[in-house]
């Protein structure tokens, strides 16, 4: 006798959808705690109204919408995420015949603002990523006992590691906390990786980022040396909230804004290889941007500045 299918109750489809896009679709721990958060804001409002996901329709998400608008004052990137996450949602629901038809399908939201990244000069990066190292010194000269100072020398050194290659390479922090030593390809100057969708590629590193790696796996307690790469006091991979927080430390040392975030390395990584006449499908293989119109929003950052340039300085411009 075959085995009938479960039926399942609404209440249980989003848990369904969460651990469908972490297994089957490989969709990164920031997509799958970001899309759990804004289904529960969701499904908190419409349980207040008596109403279930097998019940909702596009009326109730037009009235969802003003509510997160209007009372809640939401905008931009915080109504994109909510309603990305809805109509993944409702996509799976009618893939799986959990539902027929997508409520959200037709929900139009507000036009996305156009803002060009940000990102730091050439300037400022070389001094960011000497931040390490001249706090360290700092710390070394007040410190008396030997295995303080080794301490404090390989974090300095692994952290050093860090910068220079999330610049050198243009990873994500989700990208480069995954490293192992297996990934690293020295013999050819490339590192691979797993990006988005469990997408592999291939991205070249630079000799500074080799040179600092290297200085690091040496001064690396043995206790701690593992196939994972960058490793924390206990051995274990650093988080990306470790990585965001050491982040400000060094900001703050180098005197920029500390609200500047990690992925702002990667922008200046992009923005530095157009400037230096890189071409756009490269850039895009070493973003491991799925689409190009992701990659070329970074010809216009050029494109600005040097019309800047050119109107400050020609005569007639």
């Amino acid at each position: 006798m075959l085995e009938q299918k479960k039926v399942l109750e609404p209440k249980e489809w989003v848990e369904h959808f969460l651990h469908y896009l972490e297994h089957e679709k490989g969709q990164s721990s920031y997509t799958i705690r970001n899309y759990r958060q804004a289904l529960l804001e969701v499904s908190i409002f419409f349980s207040s109204k008596d109403k279930r996901w097998d019940s909702l329709e596009y009326l109730d998400f037009r009235s969802y919408l003003f509510e997160l608008s209007k009372a809640h004052k939401l905008k931009g990137a915080s109504l994109r995420l909510r309603f990305s996450a809805l109509r993944s949602f409702y996509r799976y629901l009618e893939r799986t015949e959990l539902y027929a038809g997508n409520p959200v399908k037709n929900v139009k939201l507000p036009a996305k603002e156009k803002r060009l990244p940000k990102f730091l000069s050439e300037d400022q990066v070389s001094a960011f990523l000497e931040a390490p190292i001249r706090i360290w010194a700092k710390e070394n000269k007040l410190l008396e006992d030997e295995k303080s100072q080794q301490k404090k020398k390989w974090r300095a050194l692994r952290d050093v590691a860090i910068l220079e290659v999330l610049y050198s390479s243009g990873l994500r922090i989700s990208e480069l906390v995954q490293l192992k030593l297996e990934h690293l390809e020295e013999k050819n100057g490339m590192v691979r990786v797993m990006g988005k969708g469990k997408k592999e590629r291939l991205v070249p590193v630079g000799e500074p980022a080799w040179y600092a790696l290297k200085l690091y796996r040496e001064t690396l307690p043995e206790k701690l040396k593992s196939e994972i790469i960058f490793v924390g006091p206990t051995g274990k991979a650093i988080t990306p909230r470790s990585v965001q927080m050491m982040f400000k430390k060094y900001l703050v040392e180098t005197g920029l804004d500390p609200a500047i975030t990690p992925h702002k390395l990667r922008h200046s990584f992009a923005t530095h290889l157009l400037d230096r006449g890189a071409d756009l499908r490269s850039l895009q293989e070493m973003l491991g941007h799925a689409n190009l119109t992701t990659t070329q929003v970074y010809t216009q950052i050029t494109a600005d500045r040097l019309r800047k340039s050119y109107e400050k300085a020609h005569p007639r411009a």
